[in-house]
Parts: C-alpha cells; structure tokens; sequence
C-alpha cells in the first residue's frame, strides 16, 4: 500500500515503530515508537550507547527485520507487511549494506565477493565483470581483484564490502559501525570514500558510537535512549529544513 502523503523526497520512513522481543519471559520493547524521515541524498546518523536500539533500528531500516508495531515506508510503499522473499528482492535492488566485520567470503576472491549481489540478482555475465572492475577502481582496489580476503588489510577488506554494497547500484546505503574495526587513519579513509558516494547522491544512514564521526560527516543525527529518539540534530543540512529539530516520544 502506497503511503500518498509521503513527501517525494523522502526514500525512507519510519512512522511510529516499535520492535518488541520477549527475554525471559519478559517482553523488551528494543525500540518503541520511533519516527526517522530519511530524504534522497541525506547523510544520516544513528547514535546512541549499547541497548539504545541503534542496530534493531537499522535492521528495520534495512528490512532485515519487521516492526512488532507501526510502519516502514521505501519510496513511499509500506513495506512492513511484506513477505522475506519479497524483503529479500526488495534489499538486493535498493539498500547496500556495510558491516563492522566486513562479512567478506573467505573463500571467494576480492572479485568474487563483490560480483557476488550481482549473481544473486541475476545480472549477466558479461555486465558483471565490467561492473566490478569499475567498482575496485572506484574503491582504488583493481590491483587486489584476484586475492582472498585474508591477503589484504583490514582497511582494504573494508573498502571491499563498500565496493560489494555498490554492486547493484543501490540509491541506499546502510553502514553499521563501518569504521568499528579499524584505526582512526583508516576509518578517516573509508568515511571519505562515503562521504564521496554521498556528494555523489547516495542516501548514507549509517550508525556509529561515535559523536565526532557522526558530527563531522552526517548531516542528521537521531539519538537514541532506551529504545526511543531523544533528540534530532542537524549539521547544515537540507534533510531537517522542512522537519525542524523534536524530541522523541
């Protein structure tokens, strides 16, 4: 069902979501009724300490996981009812994903894991090795094409899975703690490869511990406490122009 007042350029929204699990026979509300507008062409950041929901905020974001309650909007259809398979089409098309421990292949060369979306989504033979080429050009990895992850850095392995979630040319990328496992001049490098994706027109939502990652390079920041958005800042953007700056519920 398509959300008719969603604003044209908003790719992403959260609309009072809550995501319950039951611990022990007691139930966690991990977040509860959280609303995140992410419009085309934002840098968005998710904050907040351990348990503040910060990651079951992304999984929604992503759709690796459902809302217990409320709504997620991908260009304005609801996608909160969907079935995993057609979640699973839909993140392959959309949403590029890179995580703090890079999830790599072992088993698969540098070149393999990054044709590797474009198998799954049926792109050709041909296309797919012209694609990835260009990819590793882009991440300055074309040299590092035919080695196994365990043969490059961290820093490199990292730049790999930026490449990977390019590969089907997503308007959306989700990076969850990308700089986690890396030292600062290497996490510096990585953020600037996003950043340059981001002037570029992708949509970054990414999420950090980390305030001074998410003031010098997101243009919104959601705070999240306890399962809730305690405050909304904004750096310059254009994303809280029309939205202003709230307190959570």
């Amino acid at each position: 069902m398509r959300h008719e007042e969603e604003e044209e350029d908003v790719i992403i929204h959260l609309h009072k979501v809550e995501k319950h699990y039951h611990m022990g026979g007691n139930l966690v509300k991990a977040v509860d009724g959280i609303d995140i507008v992410v419009r085309k062409g934002d840098f968005v950041a998710v904050m907040g300490p351990s348990g503040s929901g910060k990651s079951t905020s992304m999984n929604l974001i992503g759709s690796l996981d459902v809302p217990t309650h409320g709504h997620i909007y991908l260009d304005g259809e609801d996608i909160s009812l969907l079935e995993e398979s057609d979640l699973a089409q839909l993140r392959g098309e959309h949403i590029g994903f890179i995580f703090q421990q890079f999830n790599l292949i072992p088993t698969l060369t540098v070149k393999e894991n990054v044709m590797l979306p474009m198998t799954l989504q049926g792109v050709d033979e041909f296309e797919r090795e012209k694609r990835v080429m260009e990819l590793l050009k882009k991440v300055d990895l074309a040299d590092r094409a035919d080695h196994y992850p365990n043969q490059i850095s961290g820093g490199q392995q990292q730049r790999v899975a930026i490449a990977r979630a390019l590969a089907n040319d997503p308007p959306v990328i989700l990076a969850d703690e990308p700089t986690g496992n890396l030292d600062t001049k290497t996490g510096e490098k990585v953020m600037d490869v996003l950043k340059q994706l981001n002037s570029e027109g992708k949509t970054i939502v990414m999420v950090t511990h980390s305030p001074e990652l998410a003031k010098e390079y997101a243009d919104i920041i959601y705070w999240l406490k306890d399962g809730k958005i305690e405050k909304v800042t904004k750096h310059g953007s254009k994303s809280l122009k029309k939205i202003g700056t709230w307190k959570g519920d």
